[in-house]
């Protein structure tokens, strides 16, 4: 079969079964199966597949027909310009999360190079960590997660940014496990905000295929903030930053967490959604 005639049948098959952008997942399916960038197949759309790589072709659209995610298909996805290794032991990182990437350099003293020491609750596929690793090459960044297989990601995708020297990783339940006398200049936390009553608030590959405890949170969804804010007050430095991504419609009750702290800021993703939330402790 020729490489265009594949990515036609792709396309219609993506499109029949009422898969989002079915020409964007057929073409980065078939980029993953060939190794190969777009420019290269719009160049050869002549090409013959050899058995093989049809064969794997078949099997990436069939798996995305299913509901899978393309991310988990191809182990990859980029965040803040990095390559990251995905797989089903995490969350796939997403576009608004940068926002709060964003938001923690902003709040960094005119001097990048200033040592801080960060924590990333929740690190997941460690995006937010390696992230801030690459924007504030001084920071000493500690990324905790509950659960044991997201962290082995994490720990592969500092090792390959050669970020394994600065950002280190440790299993604990939000700040359970960091030690009494630890300080931070900033906690950085993309929790899980989606109730567990309410699962139609999220696509269908979201909740077939994302892992749960990333994604749902109890039963009104604040759950994690509530758990997190007291936590946060602990562990930071005076003047020292809370930031966390919210959901839709949280942010007036995420807010009230903090009437006792010295000042909380809401920022916008780019749907005009708030979308972070800083507090900063007195």
């Amino acid at each position: 079969m020729q490489l265009k005639a594949a990515l036609r049948f792709a396309i219609e098959i993506l499109e029949k079964n009422d898969i989002g952008s079915p020409r964007l997942n057929a073409e980065t399916l078939l980029m993953f199966v060939l190794g190969r960038e777009r420019a290269y197949m719009y160049a050869h759309p002549e090409r013959e597949l050899s058995r093989e790589e049809e064969l794997r072709y078949q099997q990436a659209i069939e798996e995305r027909r299913q509901g899978k995610p393309s991310q988990y298909i191809t182990g990859h996805q980029e965040f803040w310009g990095l390559d990251l290794i995905v797989s089903s032991a995490v969350l796939i990182p997403r576009p608004e999360s940068e926002h709060v990437v964003e938001t923690v350099v902003a709040l960094v003293p005119d001097n990048r190079g200033k040592p801080l020491k960060i924590v990333d609750v929740g690190t997941g596929s460690g995006c937010i960590a390696v992230a801030l690793a690459s924007e504030l090459p001084a920071a000493e960044i500690l990324a905790l997660d509950i659960s044991a297989p997201a962290l082995e990601i994490a720990r592969a995708n500092a090792a390959r940014l050669n970020f394994a020297d600065r950002v280190k990783f440790r299993l604990s339940d939000l700040l359970a496990d960091v030690g009494e006398n630890e300080r931070f200049d900033f906690i950085v936390c993309n929790p899980p905000y989606v109730s567990q009553d309410e699962p139609e608030k999220v696509q269908r590959q979201v909740r077939e295929f994302e892992p749960k405890i990333a994604v749902f949170a109890g039963k009104s969804g604040l759950e994690i903030y509530e758990r997190l804010a007291p936590q946060a007050k602990q562990f930071l430095k005076t003047g020292g930053w809370l930031v966390m991504e919210i959901g839709y419609s949280i942010e007036v009750a995420v807010t009230r967490l903090f009437a006792d702290w010295k000042q909380v800021r809401v920022s916008n993703d780019l749907q005009g959604i708030p979308r972070v939330v800083a507090a900063q402790k007195q």
